[in-house]
């Protein structure tokens, strides 16, 4: 009989447990980065936008989950009965006890195999120089000529010459129609490169077509097509598939667009942007027009100017103008010459006043002459008995000298 222990083992919860396990899983980085192929079935989304869904083989199921901001970030989302492989990192869901996968990741069975082949051949092209930025060609800003290779039945078409006729409708449009899915489409894309550079030679070319699988868009990954790409006369720009979808002939193209209006938008100016250049041109056009308008007057007016200086007109403007400022320098010199000349008129005839005898007489004085007009100056001239002639002021009249008295 055996011996009972001392102590019971501590009693764990349901929670305990769960957590313990979830732990366990958790710390497992085999079970946090793994891909798990299996059948679709139970395929389920809420309204909360989350997929649930069970992966099951002929002996197992397991159940998944995929949280709304992941879903809205896949290609494509599969369908009960499906074949997938789902990466995701394996935990427990704690209410209801049940491990799960919390996938990231979908793609259909035989994908991987795929992305393998598009990794060597990638390395390989990478490895002779086909993805050197110093390779590729600029596009053109004010293209002429497009050239479209797609498929012409397909949706991506009618967006790109609905953007190309919004944006830049004066530009010509050249479609050569290929193929962009199956075994026939590289072949079908190599030759609508080749005959639009060799007869159309547009100035850019647009390789593009709508999303889809890996396998869908496997055309873009031939080696052909990426070579047909690097040995085009005119630069391609690529919109394969959507935003997320990278194939080897967008790592090849002279510039890579998400989507296929994304390429026709790159491949071409904006209207908008068109007009407002234009106006800005004519802006600055009749700016310099006004300008040079300005100074071809300015110019003119110099020259004219000039020409009217050496003219005889005007020469004989200046000299007419000379003439009437010597005239009138020379008239007011004999306004003051008259002038002077009347000063000295008027002092000598003020001397001459002041030596006049005649201007003595009016003092009271008197002039003597003898009958002959022999002025008296003196006692000496007279004798007595000499007629003389007396002149005053207002007239003369005759007296005879009686005596001579001296003084």
């Amino acid at each position: 009989m055996s011996q009972l222990p001392f102590f019971e083992p501590p009693s764990w919860t349901v929670t305990d447990v769960t957590r313990y396990l979830r732990n366990l899983l958790s710390g497992d980085e085999h079970l946090q980065d793994l891909w798990v192929m299996g059948e679709v079935s139970n395929l389920s989304r809420p309204a909360s936008g989350h997929l649930y869904f069970t992966l099951k083989d002929a002996n197992a199921s397991l159940r998944c989950v995929m949280w709304r901001n992941t879903v809205i970030r896949q290609q494509v989302l599969p369908r009960d009965g499906e074949a997938v492989e789902v990466h995701g990192g394996v935990d427990i869901y704690e209410a209801g006890g049940q491990y799960q996968l919390y996938a990231d990741l979908i793609r259909p069975a035989g994908e991987g195999l795929l992305y393998q082949e598009f990794l060597r051949l990638k390395a390989r092209l990478e490895a002779e120089g086909l993805f050197e930025a110093e390779r590729k060609r600029p596009i053109p800003k004010w293209p002429r000529r497009i050239g479209i290779v797609t498929s012409p039945t397909g949706a991506a078409l009618r967006d790109m010459l609905n953007t190309i006729q919004r944006r830049f409708a004066l530009v010509e449009v050249i479609l050569a129609p290929s193929a962009v899915q199956g075994t026939e489409a590289p072949v079908n894309i190599v030759a609508a490169l080749e005959n639009l550079n060799q007869v159309t030679k547009p100035d850019v070319i647009l390789l593009a077509r709508g999303g889809g699988s890996m396998e869908d868009l496997w055309a873009f990954n031939d080696e052909g097509v990426v070579r047909a790409i690097v040995a085009s006369m005119a630069p391609v720009i690529t919109g394969v598939g959507h935003e997320t979808d990278f194939t080897i002939a967008d790592f090849a193209a002279d510039l890579r667009a998400a989507t296929p209006t994304a390429a026709a938008e790159l491949a071409t100016p904006n209207r908008v942007d068109l007009l407002a250049l234009l106006f800005e041109l004519s802006e600055r056009i009749r700016r310099s027009a006004g300008a040079n308008v300005q100074d071809l007057k300015w110019n003119l007016a110099e020259l004219t100017n000039r020409l009217k200086l050496r003219s005889p007109e005007m020469r004989w403007l200046s000299d007419r103008q000379r003439l009437d400022d010597l005239a009138r320098r020379a008239s007011i010199a004999w306004i003051n010459r008259l002038k002077v000349e009347n000063l000295r008129l008027e002092g000598a005839s003020q001397r001459l006043d002041s030596l006049n005898p005649e201007a003595i007489l009016e003092r009271g004085y008197a002039i003597v002459t003898h009958q002959d007009g022999q002025l008296v100056r003196s006692i000496k001239d007279v004798s007595p008995g000499d007629d003389l002639e007396v002149r005053v002021s207002d007239g003369q009249f005759n007296a005879q000298a009686l005596e001579n008295l001296e003084n």
